[in-house]
């Protein structure tokens, strides 16, 4: 019962309690890309521009709590990147686990979260990963996000509505609280992966892409019963990340039609 409650609690440090949607900023990329553009050094002043925002959390490697010491700005949700590899790798698509569910506890993180392609040849083992940290989740009362990606050998268009159902739908089946993966390219084959999936599905980010096609895919993906955002790259590598989250904010949370937001904010 205690594990209910605690990750009922933590869940509404990171989705907002009213709409229950979120927008999340995945600051994970150091591990496996090194110092990019946006996240170089000094991650504490990313953060406050984020938070400022009106994001609901950011998500990142115990890097992120050791090193983004902030000065100022509104409170944010911590969540715990659990697993990863990097670019040099002769697998990259094999994502280990590099820290622990407890770990997460111990530094006050809000949830965890790990990343798992499906249709490697390796996801035999990262499925294994998923079930054991599901259940240690449950155990701690730790909300899980599960980034799910048809990857790999088997996968022709990681895009492809049929195969982003079957990566989403795992997650649920596992006890994932939140699945983020990809946007399948128009709202309608998007809603049979929301409707195929028992938890909350949020869009990832992926490539840098322009503001506008970003906050269209946004709103297209909201209004046929998405959860939120995941993106990375498009808010801490753009010229004012603070207002584009807020751009994110006035969409997903306050239901602003793009142009609405584009105005409000002159971007």
């Amino acid at each position: 019962m205690s594990g209910y409650i605690g990750k009922k609690i933590r869940l509404e440090r990171i989705i907002n309690r009213e709409t229950k949607k979120s927008i999340i900023i995945p600051m994970d990329h150091g591990l496996t890309l090194g110092p990019i553009k946006g996240i170089e050094k000094d991650l504490g002043e990313i953060v406050n521009k984020i938070a400022m925002g009106g994001a609901n959390a950011i998500l990142g490697h115990i890097g992120i709590p050791l090193y983004a010491h902030r000065g100022y700005g509104p409170d944010i949700g911590l969540i715990l990147h659990l697993s990863g590899s990097t670019s040099l790798s002769p697998d990259s698509n094999y994502k280990v686990l590099v820290n622990t569910v407890l770990e997460a506890v111990k530094l006050g993180a809000d949830g965890v979260s790990i990343h798992i392609n499906i249709g490697t040849k390796s996801d035999p083992e990262m499925l294994e990963i998923l079930g054991r940290v599901s259940r240690e989740c449950r155990d701690f009362g730790v909300p899980l996000i599960a980034m799910m990606y048809p990857r790999g050998e088997n996968i022709e268009n990681e895009q492809d509505v049929e195969v982003v159902k079957i990566a989403a739908r795992v997650a649920a089946e596992l006890g994932a609280d939140i699945v983020k993966t990809n946007w399948t390219g128009d709202p309608d084959s998007f809603k049979e992966v929301v409707d195929g999936c028992m938890a909350p599905v949020i869009i990832a980010g992926g490539e840098k892409a322009e503001i506008k096609e970003i906050l269209e895919i946004t709103k297209q993906s909201i209004d046929v019963g998405g959860a939120g955002v995941a993106f990375g790259r498009n808010v801490f590598q753009a010229d004012d990340p603070t207002k584009f989250v807020r751009a994110l904010y006035l969409i997903v949370q306050k239901g602003y039609e793009v142009d609405e937001a584009i105005k409000e904010l002159n971007l």
